[in-house]
């Protein structure tokens, strides 16, 4: 049974960092592309960036410079570091396992930005 489990959600003050975490389990972690997409309310979900198998990462043009994804596949960890945030930042923030025509996705954790 794959599972995603998103880790590091919370308040924070405009300008302020966190640092999400997403544990998988029941999947060969190490030949998927991972990623982070966020939703907010009355929006449709979005990527907000992606790593490859080979560390080759992609960021939605609103959050590149700011954020930064890794992965760990020795632990099946992948994480999103999150500079500079901004209260349009705000959302719900789900992690995502891409391996051929399969995708996995996480319960989210939800990061709020107050300005």
């Amino acid at each position: 049974q794959v599972q995603l489990v998103e880790s590091g959600g919370g308040l924070v003050q405009a300008g302020g960092s966190l640092r999400l975490s997403c544990a998988a389990s029941g999947l060969s972690f190490s030949i998927c592309t991972m990623g982070w997409y966020r939703q907010a309310p009355g929006k449709q979900r979005e990527m907000v960036a992606s790593i490859t198998t080979e560390g080759s990462t992609n960021y939605a043009d609103t959050v590149n410079g700011r954020f930064t994804i890794s992965r760990d596949n020795a632990k099946k960890m992948v994480y999103l570091e999150m500079n500079n945030l901004k209260p349009e930042d705000a959302a719900s923030y789900y992690c995502n396992a891409r391996f051929r025509s399969a995708t996995y996705w996480g319960q989210g954790t939800q990061v709020t930005v107050s300005s």
